[in-house]
């Protein structure tokens, strides 16, 4: 990419891709490294701006990460967030301690509108605040450009240097005017010129793509969801007629899902493959009921059904998968790429001896994956399509797996999905899950002794917390009245109240 950067050093601080996120949001490219990355190593990025993340971390504390001194004489404007700031702070020869009171959640803030990164903002405003300790001394040339009823400098900033602090986090919905200061730092301080866009990182792929397969042949394992997806559309559309797409059919996916992507795939300049392993994956299973031993079993049968199916094909040079950026940041490290199991394809390239593997996503996060897929044609339904794990619905099913469960869990998950589709405010995600209580029923004048269904259904926007979804009584009455009159099987509907932490998403 030729694009201006900005870079994220990473201290640990779980926003760390949202940071990242709302950088490119506002049309500036970001890439995330280690906090510990050397100066060396930024310099040849050439940033136009540095971020430093937060953290748990104290500062003052024996082996907390920190960075180099020259990492703020680079010339190249910094912003330190949380940790970050307390970090610049103390590496400049200020004071950083714990203080008398914490402040966590929302806080009123005053800030001084001649700061840059506050220019054009009102004196009051909402922030989230996060931290223990706080600044008791400000390094030479700084100033205090913020502060709330418990810290007296909730942001600090020295023109000059271009170097800038935050206390809160500026990349949560729950600052207010948090995209705003983003911009001050980017537009005002950092020089930006909002080059980033998602028309331009396509076309890079495609030629970069062009260039690096020239007229072999690229393997693909299509799973069906959004990143895999994405990545044929992009890759029959840099290479027509030398992508082959495997799409390996487990028996666990949602009701119509394996007609819909053949539907799709087939259609595309590529050669698409559908193999149906579904008795042999469910034979695989059999009498197992630990989730963990699914995800195993399902995941090394995967690999073997592909590595039969590329093998039967000949001559195939490289491996495509659709690995995004999330998938290779690992917090406090500076890794490549690592190829991520199950459903793409881990293990495969030392197999199969691969001359290389293409990952034309592996720079994007999931919404800008979405965004490349709605401008390559993909229908709103695939791009937009519920977040669903490799296992499929064998992981949606509590206990064993059987083909009469997975039968009954696509109905009422279609029921729940469709009935879900309808609302206004629609949940983030929502699905059916087979729990493996039976109960007594009465329908009609007979007994019944079946399956009950959990609904589950959350509000989130990173996935890392969730709160569960307030559904409207009369919708989950629906789904319940429908679930119970259509799919002979389940006579209960139940709806999951827990957020997350302390329970997860998925149920397995």
């Amino acid at each position: 990419m030729t694009n201006q950067t900005v870079l994220v050093l990473d201290f640990g601080g779980q926003y760390k891709e949202l940071i990242a996120r709302r950088v490119r949001e506002a049309g500036v490219f970001s890439f995330i490294l280690s906090g510990d990355t050397s100066v060396e190593k930024i310099r040849e990025y050439k940033p136009i701006g540095i971020i430093l993340t937060g953290g748990p971390s104290s500062v003052y504390a024996e082996n907390a990460p920190i960075c180099e001194r020259k990492l703020f004489e680079l010339g190249v404007p910094v912003l330190g967030i949380c940790y970050g700031m307390q970090l610049m702070c103390h590496v400049l020869g200020g004071c950083v301690q714990r203080g008398e009171t914490r402040e966590y959640g929302r806080t009123e803030c005053e800030v001084n509108a001649e700061c840059a990164l506050f220019e054009e903002l009102e004196s009051r405003q909402t922030v989230l605040m996060s931290h223990t300790d706080r600044i008791f001394g400000l390094p030479d040339g700084f100033y205090a450009a913020a502060k709330t009823n418990a810290c007296s400098v909730a942001a600090f900033g020295n023109d000059e240097a271009g170097l800038y602090g935050l206390q809160f986090h500026p990349e949560v919905v729950h600052t207010q005017n948090g995209q705003a200061i983003i911009n001050n730092f980017l537009y005002k301080v950092c020089g930006a010129k909002g080059d980033y866009n998602m028309t331009d990182y396509i076309e890079t792929q495609i030629n970069q793509t062009r260039e690096k397969v020239g007229d072999k042949r690229v393997l693909l394992a299509l799973s069906g969801g959004v990143d895999s997806s994405v990545c044929a559309a992009l890759l029959s559309k840099a290479i027509p007629g030398r992508l082959v797409c495997i799409f390996v059919d487990h028996g666990f996916m949602r009701k119509d899902e394996g007609d819909q992507i053949e539907a799709i795939f087939s259609k595309r300049d590529l050669e698409f493959i559908r193999v149906d392993a579904s008795e042999r994956f469910l034979a695989k299973l059999k009498g197992i009921s630990d989730p963990e031993q699914k995800r195993k079993i399902i995941g090394s049968e995967f690999i073997k059904v592909f590595e039969e199916q590329a093998k039967q094909l000949g001559n195939v040079e490289f491996l495509a998968q659709g690995t995004i950026y999330p998938d290779i940041i690992e917090s406090g490290t500076d890794k490549a790429a690592v190829i991520k199991s199950h459903h793409n394809v881990g293990g495969l390239p030392d197999i199969m001896n691969f001359e290389g593997i293409i990952e034309p996503l592996k720079g994007l996060f999931k919404d800008e994956v979405r965004v490349v897929g709605k401008q390559l044609g993909l229908p709103g339904y695939l791009v937009n399509r519920q977040p669903f794990p490799g296992p499929g619905l064998a992981i949606r099913i509590i206990g064993e797996v059987t083909k009469e469960k997975c039968d009954l869990l696509r109905e009422a998950d279609a029921i729940v999905r469709e009935e879900l589709d309808k609302l206004r405010n629609k949940p983030n995600q929502y699905f059916a899950v087979l729990t493996n209580v039976r109960s007594v029923g009465v329908m009609g004048d007979g007994r019944t002794y079946d399956y009950t269904v959990a609904v589950r259904a959350v509000k989130t926007s990173d996935f890392m917390t969730a709160e569960f979804m307030r559904i409207p009584y009369n919708t989950l009455e629906r789904i319940s009245r429908r679930i119970t009159n259509e799919v002979d099987g389940i006579n209960r509907v139940v709806y999951d109240i827990t957020d997350k932490p302390p329970s997860t998403v998925e149920w397995e």
